[in-house]
């Protein structure tokens, strides 16, 4: 089957329309120009030479008389800051600094005004110094005779032990304390008190010189009789020992008393009680004490009459 070719005819083509007559424009008012917006900045980018192909020869084999290429920029590290530096406030004086700058000047001023008003006053005489005299008297003192003339202290020399009461008849040693007249030192006289390193010190201060002592037991009685006597010239610290207790008379012409306690107190680390009854007295330099230890409150008439017997073998 074979195919033709066929022109198409005047006919067969598209008649085109007279064209229509357009209508003039309407004036439009021009928009007012907006203000340009301001560019961001864009980084350049950085060129990156391309890696030359293996065999090509290096940059220094380039062509003569070509430019050299122009090194890449980068960017700013930092980019600079819009609109005008801070400028810096000026520093203000502290209230610290004014305060002590107007105390010095205060007292700096105050100084010199007050020289210059004494500088021009007067001089105002002082009063003379007057001193009495010394008096001395008419006759020559002779300082033996003042000596002998001068109160001394009742002196109580020899044994002691001898002007210890003894221990009754019947009576039986108490442990392994003496129990007749005994030389005694100033620590065992200490550690019998009970405040041994207070007593101690005590004793040693007060020129402590030297002590006897003898004890017993009768009729459920502990019985301690003590004569403890001072140097010549310490006669006052035997009379505080003496008479520093709340004491009851027990003689007339005693310078002491008794007491007997109604409360019972304990032995040294021990949950025994006991109750005590007192007695002590000065002559001289020798101060008695009488310590009476009992499971019941102690009879005063026993404490009273250990007392008269000592006593009287002082005086």
């Amino acid at each position: 089957m074979t195919t033709e070719s066929v022109e198409p005819s005047a006919a067969d083509a598209p008649t085109q329309a007279a064209p229509r007559p357009l209508a003039p424009p309407e004036p439009v008012e021009p928009a007012a120009p907006a203000a340009p917006a301001a560019p961001a900045p864009v980084a350049s980018p950085v060129p990156v030479a391309a890696p030359a192909p293996a065999g090509t020869p290096a940059a220094s084999a380039a062509e003569p008389g070509a430019e050299p290429a122009a090194a890449p920029a980068f960017p700013p590290a930092f980019p600079p800051v819009a609109g005008p530096l801070p400028t810096s406030r000026p520093r203000r004086p502290r209230p610290v600094l004014l305060l002590v700058s107007g105390l010095l000047l205060g007292a700096v001023v105050g100084g010199a005004v007050g020289y210059a008003v004494q500088a021009g006053r007067p001089p105002t005489p002082l009063p003379p110094i007057q001193v009495a005299l010394p008096s001395y008297p008419a006759a020559v003192v002779d300082p033996r005779a003042a000596a002998a003339a001068a109160p001394k202290p009742l002196a109580v020399d020899g044994d002691l032990r001898k002007l210890l009461v003894p221990a009754p008849a019947g009576a039986t040693p108490w442990a392994d304390y003496p129990d007749t007249p005994t030389w005694i030192t100033v620590g065992e006289l200490a550690e019998r008190s009970g405040r041994s390193a207070e007593v101690f010190r005590t004793l040693n201060a007060k020129d402590f010189r030297r002590a006897v002592e003898v004890d017993w037991k009768q009729d459920g009685l502990k019985v301690r009789v003590s004569l403890i006597q001072f140097s010549a010239d310490r006669a006052a610290e035997a009379k505080s020992r003496a008479t520093g207790y709340n004491l009851k008379p027990f003689a007339d012409d005693a310078n002491g008393g008794y007491q007997v306690d109604s409360e019972a107190s304990y032995w040294a680390e021990t949950t025994e009680k006991y109750y005590l009854g007192t007695a002590h007295a000065q002559r001289g330099t020798v101060v008695m004490e009488i310590k009476v230890f009992g499971t019941e409150p102690v009879n005063p008439d026993v404490v009273k009459g250990i007392a008269k017997q000592q006593w009287e073998r002082l005086v």
